[in-house]
């Protein structure tokens, strides 16, 4: 890795959430920052004894630059021609910018696409590919709502008191999205974008166990990635995945991050996730406390979406009628592993038409191309699959 690329890596993030401090413009900041950016690339080496400091004096350069040109520099910069400032921690500033990103006056979408773009410092082409659009697609996306956050008055700040812990958890969901789409569709990049994202706001929340739990969740998630497919790149189930192939230090890491605190969505998730780490051989899983930790977030979060899994966990300990019997009414439309998951449990009691049912019924709706495979080779078991 050269220099410069070093230095996107280590402190673009830091170095945005610094000039939009300054500038009180995210569109100004990333722009001047990306042109800093570029200038090193030429300039560099010999590599600057303080290569942040002269980034942050570059890009505060053509900011002055910018400004100047509009006859506002007078009143947004005062103080801002400097020569190679020594450059300070300042935390605050890069939480200031992940909440910003994920103001929820933005849309989904556009939260975590800035959120990829100005704090992970990802260039726009390889968010288009995340996206599955064109680079100048998701260029004039991340345009739009830069400026959105200018025209409405997007305060730069931390929120406070009770609207804290609403944004943090809306921060929090942005940055497991990130996870779960990358997880989903078996792509290493986003996992590791948003892992890094998580550790980046453990760092700035330290005592929030929340913060942790997330970090923690991913991370437990993420130590199966080698184990998750077979050598033809089809689809393992845990029960069927070589724990060998788990990433131990990762999963020591992850458990040594997760700390008790009052009971939360993502303590919950990275407690259940836990138990699965813990269990040497997948018949040493501890399905009953799995349970009941489904069940106190299913009283907590009220989802249909848990009371899948925990159906999948009272199956494992009490059998797949039990498992059937708190599926009973429940409706999610569109979401694939309700009727798998009753598939799966058919099976089991030896229903197999109304489980080859189930199956076309999931078939139908699955999103992937590697879990509409596993279903039907799981459909193929029983009979032909139209």
């Amino acid at each position: 890795m050269n220099p410069v690329e070093q230095a996107y890596r280590e402190h673009w993030a830091r170095l945005l959430a610094l000039l939009t401090s300054e500038l009180r413009d995210l569109d100004l900041a990333e722009e001047a920052l990306q042109e800093a950016y570029a200038a090193a690339v030429s300039a560099w080496p010999p590599v600057p004894s303080n290569p942040p400091a002269w980034l942050l004096t570059a890009a505060r350069r053509r900011a002055f630059d910018r400004l100047r040109r509009t006859a506002v520099a007078a009143r947004k910069l005062p103080l801002l021609v400097v020569d190679e400032p020594e450059l300070h921690e300042v935390p605050d500033d890069r939480l200031r910018l992940i909440f910003t990103c994920c103001h929820p006056a933005l849309s989904m979408e556009a939260r975590v696409a800035l959120t990829l773009r100005c704090v992970a410092g990802l260039p726009t082409p390889r968010i288009a590919a995340m996206f599955l659009v064109g680079e100048a697609t998701m260029a004039a996306r991340l345009t739009r709502a830069k400026k959105k956050i200018g025209q409405a008055g997007i305060p730069y700040r931390v929120p406070s008191g009770p609207e804290l812990a609403e944004r943090r958890d809306g921060v929090l969901a942005v940055i497991y999205l990130i996870f779960t789409e990358g997880y989903k569709n078996l792509a290493g990049e986003p996992a590791e974008e948003a892992i890094a994202l998580a550790r980046m706001l453990a760092e700035l929340m330290p005592a929030d166990t929340e913060v942790l739990a997330l970090l923690a969740l991913m991370m437990l998630h993420h130590s199966r990635r080698d184990a998750r497919t077979d050598a033809a790149g089809r689809l393992v189930t845990l029960a069927e995945q070589d724990r060998t192939r788990w990433h131990q230090e990762e999963i020591r890491q992850a458990l040594a991050v997760l700390v008790p605190g009052a009971p939360g969505v993502y303590l919950l998730q990275a407690a259940i996730a836990a138990e699965h780490a813990i269990a040497a051989r997948a018949q040493d899983t501890d399905w009953r406390e799995i349970a009941e930790l489904y069940g106190v977030l299913e009283h907590l979060t009220g989802s249909g979406i848990v009371r899948l899994n925990r159906a999948v966990a009272v199956a494992e300990a009490d059998g797949p009628a039990e498992g059937l019997r708190l599926l009973e009414g429940l409706e999610l439309p569109g979401y694939h592993l309700l009727p798998a998951t009753r598939a799966e449990l058919l099976r089991r009691l030896g229903r197999f038409e109304a489980a080859m049912e189930a199956y076309r019924e999931a078939i139908a709706q699955v999103g992937t191309s590697l879990e509409r495979e596993f279903l039907i080779t799981r459909a193929q078991s029983l009979g032909q699959v139209e």
